[in-house]
């Protein structure tokens, strides 16, 4: 494969080949004080449990469109990278009554109803815990996905030419994502990003998974930093060893 037809799928095997054990995705929820590490292997385990989950038992094929309304959270990462595996484009924040699946956090249930495909909430609880009680009409992904297989294999080869991603209004195709990116963020290779960019943006996605993962870096991903304060930033960048602050205005 050209180096310039890689999808993220592709990107991940290959930083999964070369450096399993280093970290990928570490996230903070300053609401709750979670905190999540993922190695490259821990992440890849999940987005092949969860694009399993996607091609099996939710019939998703390539060119199906799935409403990602997520925010900015380590499981959406994995779903951004699943959705790549299976070639089904995903629609960050888009429409869920012109998606064929939509994919919904506990906030935006009711929205997520308006698609008439198959429905999948998460809870968003730490360590990926279940809704106590799962909401109607949607499968809870924490109950479903920890049974599917931990290695992945598409049905149909996925076309890294064809639309993969929406996100703001933009849309690209699968090799166009970590090039953008990388052309965005302009980091050198392995580099420890922390980011407090909402997912539902370009630069969100691009500082804050796509870029890392095309130059063999990591991400520090924050949720609701604005709780942080300047001391406590300054902290955490030390702590977790941060080589690049994502800009936060353009």
């Amino acid at each position: 494969m050209n180096a310039t037809d890689r999808t993220p799928a592709d990107l991940l095997r290959s930083a999964l080949s070369s450096d399993p054990a280093r970290p990928l995705v570490t996230f903070y929820d300053d609401a709750t004080g979670e905190r999540v590490e993922l190695s490259v292997a821990t992440f890849a385990n999940w987005v092949a449990k969860t694009a399993n989950y996607l091609q099996d038992e939710l019939s998703a094929e390539p060119g199906d469109r799935l409403a990602l309304l997520l925010p900015t959270h380590w499981q959406t990462a994995v779903w951004l990278v699943a959705c790549s595996s299976v070639g089904v484009v995903a629609d960050v924040g888009g429409d869920p009554a012109a998606a064929d699946l939509v994919v919904s956090g506990p906030d935006t249930l009711e929205a997520a109803r308006a698609c008439s495909g198959e429905r999948v909430a998460l809870a968003l609880r730490p360590l990926g815990g279940r809704f106590p009680e799962p909401p109607a009409g949607f499968a809870d992904y924490a109950a479903e996905v920890p049974g599917q297989g931990d290695r992945f294999a598409p049905y149909a080869p996925v076309d890294p030419h064809a639309p993969a991603l929406a996100v703001a209004g933009r849309e690209f195709t699968g090799a166009e994502i970590g090039a953008a990116a990388v052309e965005l963020a302009r980091l050198p290779e392995r580099q420890r990003v922390l980011s407090t960019l909402p997912y539902g943006t370009w630069d969100g996605l691009a500082y804050g998974l796509y870029a890392p993962l095309a130059t063999d870096g990591s991400v520090v991903l924050c949720r609701h930093a604005d709780r942080l304060d300047a001391d406590g930033l300054v902290r955490r960048k030390e702590a977790e060893q941060v080589t690049v602050v994502a800009p936060t205005e353009a």
